[in-house]
C-alpha cells in the first residue's frame, strides 16, 4: 500500500452530517470520497464541476409561474426523500450564531 498523508479541513457540522448520510448510503467512507475528489481535480486539471457566480436573487413565489412553482416544490420533495434536510432548530441556531439574532 502506498504512503498516505492527512488533510485537515474545517466544515460546517450540518454539511458534514448531510454528506456522511449520502456517502453512507453509497457505502463510501468520507476519506475515499475526498480521495476521489482530489483525483478528479488532477484528472480534470481543475474542479470536477462547474463553478460560477450567478446574478440570481432569492425566489419570490409571486414571481414564479405555476410550472416554476411546481418544479421548486418537486425539488423540495426530492431533498426530503434524499435526506438533504436541516431541522428548523439547527437553522435558528445558525442564524443566531452567524448573525447574532435570537429567534
Amino acid at each position: 500500500m502506498s504512503k498516505t498523508t492527512s488533510i485537515f479541513a474545517r466544515v460546517e457540522p450540518e454539511i458534514k452530517e448531510q454528506a456522511e448520510m449520502v456517502l453512507n448510503k453509497l457505502g463510501i467512507p468520507m476519506s475515499n470520497a475526498i480521495n476521489i475528489f482530489l483525483r478528479q481535480v488532477i484528472f480534470k486539471n481543475g474542479l470536477p464541476f462547474e463553478v460560477n457566480i450567478t446574478s440570481s436573487r432569492p425566489l419570490a413565489v409571486g414571481d414564479l409561474t405555476s410550472e416554476e412553482l411546481n418544479n421548486e416544490v418537486e425539488k423540495g420533495f426530492g431533498d426530503l426523500k434524499e435526506g438533504r434536510v436541516v431541522s428548523a432548530d439547527k437553522v435558528a441556531e445558525r442564524i443566531s450564531r452567524e448573525h447574532g439574532h435570537e429567534l
